[in-house]
């Protein structure tokens, strides 16, 4: 996720005399948010040892404060449009990092377009140094204001390159071609997946997405707000 932080690595102690496995090592960037964090926790189960890296601009300590003590976690606070520098070996980059709601990269859109640009390269620069796996989450914003419903992959978008919302549009479609530039040029086996509207335990009520606000409205007992003609 975006802004300019100081580097620093976390290093948690246990109590519990445990060593840690000679799994995959999984590097996570984003892995303190919403989705970055559950993946987290379904790739320690897995049997991965994972390095989490986040400048807790969107992300939060709190979803990740459950692996304290767990010698197959280490969170790495740290801009990940900065250069990532990590010894030893790398199985796969999961590049979750970037502001994801409409609330957040409508306050933050320089920041989400460089984590979509130069974050992207930064992870993608890694993946190709280890010799690693990449996945990258793009989104559905990546077809703008779409004249086809539901979208297939194949279409194209229509997007408003100079709108509000063309900063996390045009930094997720960059972050694609990007992607599929290093897939062809450098032979990196890459995936991406363009998540669509996503719900669930640690995502922020004030999320601004459709069911956090259908949420939070009914809790509240206000009126449910239907986005847009319905």
């Amino acid at each position: 996720m975006p802004t300019s932080t100081k580097r620093r690595s976390i290093t948690v102690t246990s109590k519990r005399k445990t060593n840690p496995s000679a799994g995959p090592v999984s590097v996570v960037t984003g892995a303190a948010g919403f989705l970055g964090s559950h993946l987290t926790d379904l790739l320690l189960a897995r049997g991965h040892k994972v390095i989490g890296i986040d400048n807790l601009v969107t992300g939060s300590v709190q979803n990740i404060d459950h692996l304290a003590g767990n010698p197959d976690f280490r969170f790495i606070r740290q801009d990940v449009t900065e250069f990532l520098f990590l010894p030893g070996k790398v199985d796969y980059v999961w590049h979750f990092a970037s502001p994801a709601s409409p609330i957040d990269y409508l306050e933050l859109p320089i920041q989400t377009l460089k984590v979509g640009s130069l974050g992207t390269h930064k992870a993608l620069g890694l993946a190709r140094g280890k010799g690693a796996r990449f996945l990258i989450t793009s989104t559905s914003e990546i077809y703008g204001d779409p004249l086809i419903h539901p979208q297939p992959e194949s279409y194209w978008g229509n997007v408003n390159t100079v709108g509000p919302r063309g900063c996390y549009d045009e930094s997720k479609r960059f972050a694609e071609a990007l992607t599929m530039a290093y897939h062809r040029e450098h032979a990196i086996p890459t995936r991406i997946v363009r998540i669509f509207n996503t719900y669930g335990p640690r995502m922020r009520k004030n999320d601004g997405r459709v069911v956090p606000a259908f949420i939070s409205q009914a809790l509240s007992n206000k009126p449910i707000t239907i986005f847009g003609v319905g």
